[in-house]
């Protein structure tokens, strides 16, 4: 039988612990998403919202460096006002 350390033990139950006591903001509380959470919040695909990212003059996109995020309310308009992408 195999034997269990306990340091171990208690670093992957604390680890536990604290992974279920971090907060998560919900989506509708938040003023920009990832490109993941904007496609899960719309059920418009990762490909398709880079694409739509990409654009010259994409009203939803904010760079934060590199990265690029969702503006969702201005998301939200988008959709609201176009009837396909």
């Amino acid at each position: 039988m195999e034997m269990i350390n306990i340091e171990d033990y208690k670093d992957s139950t604390l680890a536990k612990m604290a992974e279920e006591k971090k907060q998560t903001v919900p989506i509708e509380a938040k003023v920009t998403l990832t490109i993941k959470e904007a496609a899960e919040y719309s059920n418009i695909g990762i490909n398709k919202l880079e694409s739509l990212l990409r654009s010259p003059r994409c009203p939803f996109v904010l760079y934060v460096g590199k990265k690029k995020l969702v503006k969702r309310r201005e998301f939200e308009k988008f959709i609201a006002d176009n009837i396909e992408i």
